[in-house]
């Protein structure tokens, strides 16, 4: 079951029947590489593990081992900030892509899951959420709003696609003005000439803030 949001306040977990109750439900927490609003997400997490009155177990999944030491200081931050006395908190980071696998190998039932939205995964990229609860049948939690985004680099395509355009605005301008040279004794064509020049430059201005836009999405 997917919950987008809800105010933790709200949940509320019927008191296990046998006399020997089993571990505490916990809340597992995925963390991804990209940067997390560490008060903002940490108030978020906390309030959640009051309400379900267990511990947290914070997991974290890196693509390679050079950001690992970033990933790890988050959770190091975000543990901080959750642990108290009445909340314990614990982590653990492995290398890979594969969220499903990771969770599966700690997630035990009755376990509540947070991840993100911006979180997707597997080859159509599809939600996180969707997966774990498709797949574990878990109880997903999905935080909105606290993701920093981060703009990516641009692609080999970008650069490319850039000089293309600003080099084909130029020639083309080139050949404009070359025509408007062989009439430079006209004062019109003159200021003509000056003119294209200037719509020269701000037709590459626009065509390069056009692929910035695009290229920010």
């Amino acid at each position: 079951m997917n919950k987008l949001d809800v105010n933790p306040a709200a949940l509320t977990f019927a008191p296990a029947s046998s006399p020997h109750p089993g571990p505490a439900h916990r809340l597992i927490v995925l963390i991804p590489e990209s940067k997390a609003d560490t008060a903002h997400t940490a108030q978020k997490i906390w309030e959640l593990a009051k309400a379900i009155e267990g511990p947290v177990q914070f997991l974290g999944l890196s693509k390679d081992a050079a950001h690992e030491p970033g990933l790890r200081r988050q959770i190091a931050t975000l543990s901080a900030m959750v642990e108290d006395e009445n909340i314990s908190v614990e982590s653990k980071i492995e290398l890979g892509n594969n969220w499903l696998n990771l969770v599966r190998s700690e997630w035990q039932d009755g376990d509540v899951i947070v991840c993100f939205a911006q979180q997707n995964a597997g080859l159509t990229q599809r939600p996180l959420n969707q997966i774990l609860e498709s797949n574990l049948h878990a109880t997903v939690y999905v935080f909105t709003g606290t993701l920093v985004e981060e703009r990516s680099h641009p692609s080999w395509m970008y650069e490319v696609a850039t000089w293309m355009g600003s080099i084909g605005i130029i020639l083309g301008f080139s050949w404009l003005q070359a025509k408007l040279v062989q009439f430079s004794h006209n004062s019109a064509y003159v200021a003509l000439l000056y003119i294209s020049i200037f719509v020269e430059a701000v037709s590459i201005w626009i065509w390069n803030n056009v692929l910035d836009h695009y290229a920010g999405k």
